[in-house]
């Protein structure tokens, strides 16, 4: 086991911790293991830490306003540990995802995907983003897109950005 998930829920409307736990442990495994690899990320020997806060709308509308001066809610917020350009080795700690239930549940409804396999994308999505991983470039897009859609491949999803332009 690569990593030492820590979860804190913060909102009544998730799923109960275990059964958030079971499937983060399951979504994030596969990603690290794959990164480690197909993409030759190392790992420390010991497990990584890696924090996910399950909260709602209102909560991460305040934390992307404190962050990234964007006073709305969003879907998902990463934020490392330590700075880490992708393929360098992690420290102890990964860092932080913090998710929000109800943009998850509206994206997915304008998705036509479940929710499940929508928070699926977004745990691997903000899981790269502790590795360095970024898309505010078109080529740092293409790359983060590729990469997500084959760890959701090996997870049994299809892919997330067909039809569309990477996102920047």
């Amino acid at each position: 086991m690569k990593l030492d998930i820590q979860i804190s829920v913060e909102d009544e409307g998730w799923p109960q911790e275990p059964v958030l736990l079971d499937m983060a442990q399951k979504v994030l495994e596969t990603a690290a293991d794959f990164l480690e690899k197909e993409e030759a990320q190392p790992f420390p020997k010991m497990p990584a830490e890696v924090s996910l806060v399950f909260t709602n709308d209102a909560e991460i509308k305040e934390i992307n306003a404190e962050w990234r001066d964007q006073d709305k809610p969003t879907n998902v917020l990463s934020f490392p540990a330590f700075p880490l350009e992708p393929g360098g080795m992690p420290g102890p700690m990964l860092g932080d995802i913090v998710i929000a239930r109800e943009t998850v549940e509206r994206e997915a409804v304008d998705l036509d995907k479940s929710f499940s396999d929508h928070l699926t994308h977004l745990l691997v999505h903000g899981f790269l983003h502790l590795f360095g991983y970024d898309h505010m470039e078109k080529d740092e897009a293409e790359d983060m897109e590729a990469l997500e859609t084959r760890i959701l491949a090996v997870l049994g999803l299809s892919d997330p950005y067909a039809g569309q332009d990477p996102i920047v």
